[in-house]
């Protein structure tokens, strides 16, 4: 069987391209260690003045979207 997609080279997406280099920067940033890479964004946050949101928990069995 002859699939002519199999010979088409893949679109890419340029915004999920920069969202990866994005993430991959940052990580390289904090030696790949995920815990780390947490913590200075938490640092950030605390000092970036910007108000910070807790939401409550959610109930369980209610899933987003759904009509309450």
């Amino acid at each position: 069987m002859n699939d002519e997609r199999s010979s088409e080279v893949p679109w890419v997406d340029p915004i999920v391209e920069e969202v990866r280099g994005a993430r991959a920067t940052l990580l390289a940033a904090a030696g790949f260690d995920i815990e780390k890479l947490a913590k200075r964004l938490r640092e950030q946050q605390a000092v970036s003045g910007h108000p910070i949101v807790t939401l409550p928990p959610r109930k369980p069995g209610h899933r987003s979207g759904e009509a309450a």
